[in-house]
């Protein structure tokens, strides 16, 4: 990060949001609603995560993404600015690659280790949209604290988890994942809600969020029969929406601190 692009207590902002059959218009404009919460928050949009110099400058980043491939040099950028102390919220389909396979089921190739190696998993498949369970690995972090377990109608990610993660939600499934190639999963619990600690930064991810309009589907069909919103109409979600992206910004509050501290420590003897 590039704290001199930073003045008078500004806190620069990234937000990513577009991909394939989700509702990105709502998505965007309601994360941006939540971040308008900040006064001292300026965001910049954009459609994938190929801009390095906006990069650079910002404090954190937040995703809402699907289908989004960054280059290798933008995985690379990517990992280096967590490593460097950046604070990287990233939401539902962020960590998916997903292709129409030959015959009619969805494949996920490993097509961006280093990409999915940062965010700490990649999506593999989901069972039928449908109500699950979703409880609270960790009740004492600030993240979590407070908050009950809660049913949900969402996509239930089953996912390849890297690294070591601190999962603050999870959920519990085992059974039939149909349309996916990978689509036979044992009994297990899968991470909802969880921080990928690397180096001087983080990536916090939340695999809540689905969300589709009418139109979302194209071009594998013209229309789809109802607007799904999903997490977005739980309490919860928005709590956690919320908590995520204070999450971000603390970050930029204690580097500030440790700037001043720093200067006051060197400063001239008079």
């Amino acid at each position: 990060m590039d704290q001199s692009a930073r003045t008078g207590g500004r806190i620069n902002g990234i937000l990513v949001a577009s991909g394939l059959w989700h509702d990105i218009d709502f998505a965007r404009l309601e994360l941006l609603k939540l971040l308008a919460e900040h006064e001292r928050v300026r965001i910049r949009v954009f459609e994938d995560y190929e801009n390095l110099e906006a990069l650079a400058e910002a404090d954190f980043l937040i995703s809402y993404t699907c289908n989004v491939i960054p280059s290798l040099g933008a995985q690379e950028a990517l990992r280096d600015w967590v490593h460097n102390g950046g604070r990287w919220y990233a939401l539902h389909g962020t960590n998916s690659v997903i292709r129409l396979m030959s015959d009619g089921n969805f494949g996920t190739p490993d097509w961006a280790p280093l990409y999915m190696e940062t965010l700490g998993s990649m999506f593999r498949s989901h069972p039928p949209i449908e109500p699950y369970t979703v409880t609270v690995a960790d009740p004492d972090h600030p993240l979590v604290q407070g908050i009950e377990p809660f049913d949900v109608t969402d996509e239930q990610y089953l996912m390849h988890t890297y690294g070591d993660l601190k999962v603050l939600l999870e959920t519990e499934f085992g059974g039939d994942a149909p349309g996916f190639v990978e689509d036979q999963w044992e009994h297990a619990k899968h991470p909802v809600f969880y921080i990928h600690a690397q180096g001087e930064g983080a990536v916090l991810y939340l695999t809540l969020g689905h969300c589709r309009h009418h139109y979302d589907m194209q071009p594998l069909m013209d229309y789809w029969p109802t607007i799904d919103r999903c997490s977005w109409e739980l309490p919860e979600f928005y709590t956690l929406l919320r908590r995520g992206i204070a999450w971000c910004i603390e970050l930029v509050d204690v580097a500030s601190e440790a700037a001043r501290a720093e200067a006051a420590a060197n400063a001239p003897e008079l």
